[in-house]
């Protein structure tokens, strides 16, 4: 990649991505991509193409960012000490070894082995509303789908996911631009969920069983390696991560489907395209608009001086549809290049295989039992910043089968 002398670089758009009105996928952003690889903004830089994306999200200067979002709206709260102290936002050796000791309880035999609770989960829920012909997908699909299954993978009762869900959905508040806003709700819901995973741990240790809570309270056997307070945090973190993600990226993925019907009916003849379609949406609507890094020194970067400390935000849904290397449109068949959705580098998502699985297997049960979905009314809408997704989504469709 060649280096531009600094006279010779671009001016830089400024973009307020603080503003809740702000799309992260508006215009003011598709040209400020084209103006330059990066733009200005309230918490720092953001790169929007994908060639400068790929470099910085590996690049040896940076260091994890995430750790600096509560600093940016003068938090301090338990949901901000929480967020401090997890394996996501640690560093160097310390990262390293919280990964290591989380990865037996991600097992490929451990997300192989809840294939067939996926599939009765989604199965389960769509029962409950396709003679109707509507629902609203949110509340009657995405959320408690995500929920359940994270109630699988804990060993929790399948009745027990709503707690899980309001929790976790007000714990997801502090990832969007409204977190001061939304503070003690906030805060509220990270106290209830830590007790939560302290009383889970102590039930288990009651009654051993090897599966995923298991595999992590197994490496807590050493307190030296994995400490009680860690426990706590990798367990919440989980089960926020889990249920947060899944639920806000099945809403984007429906959104996706109802501007693209012939992309549905695609998946609905084809569904081992369940696994591409998933990375096409994460490519498109990523729940997860930006991923985080921080300058660890300064460093000089494409003929731009930046200062240790800098917040640099990684878009990654606009890199991955940099013109530069990505055909227009969504396409669950096209050979892309790969995106951004998870992250990348050391600070990859680790819960990416149980995300893909149970989105993949969604999106096969969905594609088969409805036809042709269809706005039924106005969605609403977390802002298109930070991390997003539908509030409410309704929609119509047909029963698979059914001829008009």
């Amino acid at each position: 990649m060649s280096t531009q002398p600094a006279e010779q670089i671009p001016p830089a758009d400024f973009l307020d991505l603080a503003d809740p009105a702000f799309s992260i996928r508006s215009d003011a952003v598709l040209k400020a991509r084209e103006r330059n690889w990066y733009a200005r903004t309230p918490y720092g830089l953001a790169i929007l193409r994908y060639d400068e994306l790929q470099a910085m999200i590996h690049h040896p200067s940076l260091r994890q960012g995430s750790h600096r979002w509560p600093d940016h709206h003068a938090m301090t709260g338990p949901w901000a000490r929480w967020w401090k102290r997890i394996m996501l936002n640690r560093e160097g050796a310390d990262h390293a070894r919280l990964r290591r000791l989380a990865m037996p309880a991600f097992a490929p035999r451990r997300v192989q082995a809840l294939i067939p609770d996926f599939q009765a989960l989604a199965d389960d829920l769509i029962d409950g509303f396709e003679a109707a012909g509507a629902c609203e997908f949110m509340a009657d699909f995405a959320e408690p789908y995500a929920t359940r299954v994270i109630c699988a993978l804990i060993g929790l009762e399948q009745d027990r996911w709503r707690w899980l869900a309001d929790n976790a959905i007000d714990m997801g508040l502090a990832l969007g631009v409204t977190y001061a806003r939304d503070e003690a709700r906030i805060d509220a819901a990270t106290d209830r969920m830590i007790a939560f995973a302290r009383d889970l741990v102590a039930r288990r240790r009651a009654d051993p069983k090897d599966d995923f809570i298991g595999a992590l309270i197994a490496a807590n056997s050493d307190k030296d390696a994995l400490g009680d307070t860690e426990l706590d945090d990798l367990i919440v973190l989980s089960i926020f991560g889990g249920i947060d993600t899944t639920r806000n990226q099945l809403g984007l993925a429906m959104t996706l489907f109802l501007d693209h019907p012939d992309q549905w009916r695609l998946l609905a003849a084809r569904p081992e395209l369940a696994k591409p379609a998933v990375e096409e949406v994460m490519r498109l609507r990523p729940t997860t608009t930006w991923v985080s890094r921080e300058a660890a020194e300064d460093f000089t970067f494409q003929g731009l001086d930046i200062a240790k400390g800098t917040t640099i935000h990684l878009v990654s849904g606009c890199a991955a549809a940099d013109p530069r290397h990505f055909s227009d449109g969504f396409d669950i068949v096209a050979d892309r290049k790969r995106h951004f959705g998870f992250g990348g580098g050391r600070h990859h998502c680790i819960g990416a295989p149980i995300a893909r699985a149970d989105m993949a297997e969604a999106l096969k049960r969905l594609t088969a039992r409805l036809k042709d979905p269809r706005p039924d009314g106005d969605p609403v809408l977390l802002p298109d910043s930070g991390n997003t997704g539908p509030v409410s989504l309704p929609i119509r469709f047909g029963r698979a089968g059914e001829v008009r």
